[in-house]
């Protein structure tokens, strides 16, 4: 064996020792396990109605009159609201331990990823028109509430807000958690969304995606104005919802600023708001709180 081929031997064992090395320190360090939360998982059942899948939720211990429509976060599903190991569950058991009946919860989804959009010329789009279209249906299963209430964290906190603000009518309460709302559209120019994402901290790859994802769904500036919660609440009134804001003042999606002021905005309009600025990531959530928000006293 000449000196080169040595060498080169030599190099080729270094390094699948060293890849060797890695490999097995990253099993070692990576967690080997998840905190699960103690409590006692809801009675469900689960429904589909065209593209409208939905699951409801009762407490095992009593339910009162009111009803909590849950919309989830990005690459979620209707089955999250029992999972021990999402803040859903930890909701639970606060209100096991408070002693309360909660609401009957109907856990909405259209998939892993979407908006709530009027009709336009986008073909995704309509969604809201076929929720509203389907409370009937979905209430024929319950009974029809005193008091409907609105919950969504990130995807679902936008849209929640983008529901509650559009048909203010219907809903007494809504609570957006870590909501993807910004003070500049997905059609600003790149120097302006640049000029966000560095104000804002945000990670310029969830930026791309939410950029992509409202393409998806609105067509153009006019549109996203008639679903956009800082132009929604520019015309609310005092009759509108009760709101809950909560968001992590280190939200990578950049959330933080745009939410903060919808809030200064809700608040000038004398709507009665509850903000709960956090310090933290995306969607630290203060569970107490929120969870005596979503009972009505």
């Amino acid at each position: 064996m000449n000196i080169s081929s040595r060498k080169i031997k030599i190099f080729c064992i270094f390094l699948v020792t060293i890849c060797s090395f890695y490999i097995i320190w990253g099993k070692l360090t990576s967690p080997y396990g998840v905190q699960k939360v103690s409590f006692t998982p809801s009675a469900s059942e689960s429904f589909t109605k065209g593209k409208l899948n939905f699951s409801i939720y009762k407490a095992k211990s009593g339910v009162n009159q009111d009803i909590i429509y849950h919309f989830h976060g990005r690459n979620l599903d209707n089955t999250i609201w029992n999972d021990d190991t999402y803040y859903t569950s930890l909701i639970q058991s606060y209100w096991k331990k408070s002693n309360v009946n909660p609401p009957t919860v109907v856990l909405i989804s259209y998939g892993p990823e979407w908006l709530l959009t009027p009709k336009n010329s986008k073909e995704g789009s309509g969604l809201m028109n076929d929720f509203i279209s389907n409370l009937t249906y979905i209430e024929s299963k319950i009974g029809k509430p005193k008091n409907r209430i609105l919950v969504g964290e990130s995807m679902g906190g936008l849209n929640v807000l983008i529901l509650g603000l559009s048909h203010p009518e219907l809903f007494s309460k809504v609570a957006s958690l870590c909501p993807g709302i910004y003070l500049d559209s997905p059609f600003s120019d790149f120097d302006k969304i640049k000029a966000a994402m560095k104000r804002t901290g945000a990670d310029p790859k969830v930026a791309l995606g939410i950029y992509l994802m409202a393409k998806k769904y609105i067509p153009n500036e006019k549109e996203w104005n008639k679903v956009s919660p800082i132009e929604l609440i520019k015309k609310a009134n005092i009759d509108f919802p009760e709101l809950y804001l909560s968001c992590g003042l280190y939200d990578k999606f950049g959330n933080y600023e745009g939410t903060e002021a919808f809030v200064n905005i809700a608040i000038s309009k004398g709507i009665k708001t509850e903000w709960h600025p956090l310090y933290g990531g995306h969607c630290a959530i203060d569970i107490s709180s929120l969870a005596d928000f979503l009972i009505t006293k």
